[in-house]
């Protein structure tokens, strides 16, 4: 779903301030990512084969009924969270083309992914899509699927293509998980095995991603502003996407929790006057933590604020920021990072 747009109005006042314009490039791993590697589940294994006898599998996948006769052999992903949940898997061998990433994969996947084709930096066009003769596309949002991008989903079915999107992003209220939870997140994982013929590999990831989960040990007392990208109006997490299930997770307090989006527009006004204990930067090529410091330090009003002058920064990669596979390590490594700053507990 777009961090771009906005997904619900918000009734936020806007206070005009100048802003640099966006840096660009995006470090491949940070520092502070790491220092929650302690929470990274183990890999299931992928060295067995997938599951002999394969039953059809029909979903509702966002409104959108896809039935799979057998696993996918050629899939084309779009975005990083569907790319990393096949890595996860162990089905970097049924990739054959991956576009719209947003971020380097960790380090742990890396050699898997170090071979995948590169289709397209943005989202692919149908005709670059088709020319991989896929029988799978799975994206991460839903406006993956449309004539200007990978192809609608229902043109796609008609030549034998199964779409695929990631459920947390559905759009319509009747399909959007509000709240997102790290059930729904953990039933992606269990769909996408199944779908795949890997229902006991996708088991074992869930396993090891609940066990991460509960071997995290939540801060307290400490409040934070979620900026994901946006300038003058920054784009920010609200109160029920993976923004806010990452925060909750790893027990800070989120300043926009009460705003019913996932990611919404706010005002930096806002901002200033709830003066957050810390800002949890996302680091987006388009948009980087670095640049996101350079910015607050640099603003007359936005310097002032405490986390600011303290320097209180919380980095996460956006990779890590959707709902996926990277979401507990998100939770541990806030946790973790917020502690380091000599707060929480």
């Amino acid at each position: 779903m777009s961090h771009r747009r906005a997904l619900t109005a918000v009734a936020l006042l806007a206070l005009v301030v100048p802003l640099a314009a966006c840096a660009a490039g995006m470090p491949a791993t940070s520092p502070a990512a790491t220092s929650a590697a302690a929470a990274v589940p183990p890999e299931p294994s992928s060295s067995g084969p997938a599951t002999a006898a394969f039953a059809p599998v029909t979903v509702d996948n966002c409104g959108t009924r896809v039935t799979v006769d057998a696993p996918p052999q050629r899939v084309v992903t779009i975005k990083s969270t569907p790319t990393e949940m096949l890595l996860a898997l162990g089905l970097a061998d049924r990739i054959v083309g991956v576009g719209f990433q947003d971020g380097p994969v960790p380090d742990r996947w890396a050699a898997q992914a170090a071979s995948l084709p590169v289709i397209s930096d943005k989202v692919p066009d149908q005709e670059a899509v088709l020319e991989l003769a896929p029988d799978f596309v799975y994206g991460g949002w839903e406006s993956n699927f449309s004539a200007e991008g990978a192809g609608e989903r229902p043109a796609l079915a008609g030549r034998g293509i199964a779409s695929y999107v990631s459920p947390a992003a559905c759009q319509e209220p009747e399909h959007q998980p509000d709240p997102l939870t790290f059930d729904e997140v953990f039933r992606e994982i269990t769909q996408v095995g199944a779908i795949f013929g890997v229902p006991d590999r996708a088991a074992a990831l869930v396993d090891q991603e609940k066990a991460a989960l509960a071997a995290i040990t939540p801060v307290s007392g400490v409040s934070a502003f979620w900026w994901s990208s946006g300038n003058d109006a920054p784009y920010a997490g609200g109160g029920i996407g993976a923004p806010q299930l990452i925060m909750t997770a790893a027990g800070v307090t989120n300043i926009l929790a009460d705003v019913h989006a996932t990611w919404a527009p706010a005002g930096w006004e806002a901002v200033v006057a709830a003066d957050p204990d810390v800002l949890v930067l996302v680091d987006a090529s388009w948009n980087t933590y670095d640049h996101k410091v350079e910015v607050l330090s640099s603003n007359p009003a936005l310097s002032q604020l405490t986390a600011v002058r303290e320097h209180r920064f919380v980095r996460v990669p956006f990779a890590s920021t959707e709902a996926g596979v990277r979401n507990v390590e998100a939770a541990a490594s806030v946790a973790q990072q917020v502690r380091d700053l000599g707060l929480g507990g």
